[in-house]
């Protein structure tokens, strides 16, 4: 899998970001054998939402809630964040998380497939995060574009490497030619050249942990 940064530069983004709470580190001791965004892109999350004054959020995969837990920090006490897993025992550890922290008040906690969850939420969402099964991307896409708020911001997880995904067969893709992928990597490639190419939305990637994709709506 390719490095997206040198070792060096990975002790610097963690040595410049305070130490996170006590059921924040717990909750990276848990996810050492499980995928998590990683405590770089957390922090950049609880940014992202601090920065559009975030009030709903969205999530397309939620795990135990280690993404969550960061974005819950941001919002208000009025504030709301849909957690959808697909294994009920991850939902249950992630609640368990959002409690302990004080946030579970404002977290609705949604069991099933995150595509099919969405369609039963209105918008419109401040925020929303996609990182579930990569071959779903395009398809979350379509279901949420639209109930993004004006100047919300959507990221995408694994938009440059993740496990099998191909990080040369991605850019190949988005830089036109047409590689041969599996579909974890197909999805992650259409999924960026449909934001790239949106007129509704701006659309950069950051390359923090494996790559995030952040299209923020006109």
């Amino acid at each position: 899998m390719t490095d997206i940064f040198p070792d060096e530069t990975k002790r610097f983004l963690r040595a410049a970001i305070a130490e996170p709470d006590e059921t924040l580190r717990e909750m990276e001791e848990r996810g050492e054998n499980f995928p998590t965004v990683g405590r770089d892109v957390g922090q950049f999350l609880r940014i992202l939402a601090y920065a559009v004054d975030a009030e709903r959020i969205f999530e397309f995969g939620s795990g135990f809630g280690y993404s969550a837990y960061w974005f819950a920090e941001a919002l208000p006490e009025d504030g709301e964040i849909v957690l959808t897993e697909f294994d009920a025992d991850e939902l249950r550890e992630a609640r368990d998380y959002l409690e302990r922290g004080g946030f579970a008040d404002r977290a609705v906690f949604e069991n099933g497939d995150a595509n099919e969850i969405v369609e039963r939420h209105d918008g419109p969402f401040d925020v929303v995060l996609i990182d579930h099964n990569k071959d779903g991307y395009p398809e979350a896409w379509d279901a949420i574009r639209e109930k993004v708020a004006p100047g919300g911001v959507v990221i995408a997880d694994n938009a440059m490497v993740s496990g099998a995904q191909d990080f040369d067969a991605i850019l190949a893709a988005v830089e036109g030619e047409n590689p041969e992928m599996d579909d974890g990597t197909r999805g992650i490639a259409e999924y960026l050249l449909a934001v790239r190419d949106d007129p509704d939305f701006e659309t950069s990637v950051v390359p923090l942990g494996e790559g995030i994709a952040v299209s923020c709506r006109h």
